[in-house]
């Protein structure tokens, strides 16, 4: 426990030393590319190639709008106006736990924010141990994301398009030194050429649990805000209360997500069969 708060030390005075009073989505980007090149950008990347059935046994209902889908609408409302008011970019997705559903929330604010027009969003695979995203859209690949990380890959090789304003970073392989590779320079300067290249109103990123390992700690200290996703009468308060103050010690917390809790058909107030 003492290494885990002085490596949260460590990565808080580094974030109040480079950071001053702006974000992280502020400073020192690089020029970005022009409208037309951006858009060149976002064209170039391949389509991902999708199945129905197997996003629905993911858990992945938000490609298409309907009652299933109201709560990550809420969500994606609520993000966007959040990180419109704030001038928030760069939205990490964490979690106390594994198998909280934190990639699943991923999956489906991403397609959810898809679905807003004039809204450009990327969504990358940030842990680097599990890569989970690629499983749960029911991609295969070989390019690790630690490669395009370490500046040795570039981002389109590993990115998937989903229409004409989403884009997944998807990695696979496991990396032998995530932690080192997220809290790099070099990493944060791949970050800033993504950004400057494809113009991405929100980024997000799916890190891994933050009991699992340091990995997050540098890394939270390079977004704007993160959303903390919680298991519905699994996720222990005591987890909460730890993960909470952990990432409020690096980051703003944009929200929590309760995740995997029942509801009735009305609870969004839409009856059965709005739709």
């Amino acid at each position: 426990m003492e290494r885990l708060q002085a490596a949260i030390d460590k990565a808080r005075a580094q974030r109040d030393g480079e950071l001053g009073i702006e974000t992280q989505s502020q400073r020192s980007r690089p020029k970005p590319a022009s409208s037309a090149e951006q858009e060149a950008a976002w064209l170039a990347v391949p389509e991902i190639k999708l199945r129905s059935s197997l996003l629905s046994s993911k858990r992945v209902f938000t490609v298409q709008s309907g009652p299933i889908a109201a709560p990550f609408d809420i969500l994606r409302t609520r993000v966007i106006q959040q990180a419109q008011s704030n001038g928030w970019r760069r939205i990490a997705v964490v979690s106390p736990r594994s198998g909280s559903g934190k990639t699943t929330t991923v999956a489906n604010l991403a397609f959810g924010l898809a679905r807003q027009q004039g809204i450009r969003t990327i969504a990358m695979d940030a842990d680097l141990r599990r890569n989970g995203l690629g499983r749960v859209l029911g991609q295969k690949g070989d390019v690790p994301m630690s490669d395009v990380l370490n500046g040795l890959i570039p981002f389109s090789h590993a990115a998937r398009r989903y229409g004409s304003n989403l884009i997944f970073g998807l990695g696979f392989g496991a990396a032998g030194n995530p932690a080192a590779i997220l809290q790099s320079a070099i990493s944060d300067d791949v970050l800033r050429g993504i950004e400057a290249k494809f113009g991405p109103d929100i980024f997000l990123f799916d890190m891994p649990p933050l009991s699992a390992s340091d990995d997050n700690l540098g890394f939270l200290t390079r977004v704007d805000a993160a959303l903390i996703v919680v298991e519905a009468e699994k996720t222990r308060s005591k987890e909460f209360d730890v993960a909470e103050r952990q990432v409020s010690e690096l980051t703003n917390v944009m929200g929590v997500v309760l995740n995997k809790c029942v509801y009735t058909s009305g609870a969004y107030g839409y009856e059965e069969g709005y739709y």
